[in-house]
């Protein structure tokens, strides 16, 4: 319930709560006063029955918003394919070890060359084990296993795949990417994936 004496007062117009209080305007009314009803409730001056009337047109738009609260919730129909699930997730992050070493000794755009082949590297060899690449991290990348689609073994095959990033970056920072040599091409062999 609104206190139409304490809204005046927030307008600044508490000069009128005499008269609004002796003509019985109420919150249930207000929204729908006019401003021929403001020249009859005695409010002259143009600027606050405009600045009534603007203040007005907000409370309508507010109380048109307002969603009626019910004492109970909906029933919505749902299938067992629209429930939550619960499932493991295997997250892996994985960086590129002793870049900021490399980033002093290299070009910018060398080094961002380097980042990049570590980055492609990396994300096609976390695709071939079904995983997930959520994100790039500057120097590193965000993995996951187990999402979007369920599999088995996410741990294994975050495993495996952290064993071959963490190897084509051991052998390309051993000297060939820095030297620009092409990075190495590094797929699992199918008796090691799980």
């Amino acid at each position: 319930m609104m206190d139409v004496g304490s809204w005046l007062r927030g307008l600044g117009l508490e000069k009128y709560e005499a008269a609004f209080r002796e003509n019985e305007i109420d919150e249930t009314v207000l929204p729908s006063l006019t401003a021929d009803d403001l020249k009859d409730l005695g409010i002259g001056i143009v600027g606050h029955r405009r600045k009534l009337l603007d203040a007005i047109a907000a409370l309508r738009a507010d109380a048109n918003t307002k969603v009626p609260l019910s004492d109970t919730l909906p029933t919505i129909g749902r299938s067992p394919k629209d429930a939550a699930e619960r499932r493991h997730l295997t997250v892996m992050i994985c960086d590129l070890v002793g870049s900021t070493a490399l980033a002093a000794r290299l070009d910018p755009e060398d080094m961002r060359a380097v980042i990049d082949a570590y980055h492609a590297a990396c994300a096609r060899i976390t695709r071939t084990y079904d995983g997930f690449l959520a994100e790039f991290r500057g120097d590193g990348i965000l993995a996951c296993f187990g999402y979007p689609a369920r599999r088995r073994c996410g741990a294994n095959r975050a495993s495996g795949a952290r064993y071959h990033c963490r190897g084509c970056a051991a052998r390309d920072a051993r000297g060939g990417a820095a030297r620009g040599a092409h990075w190495h091409r590094d797929r699992p062999s199918g008796d090691r994936r799980p």
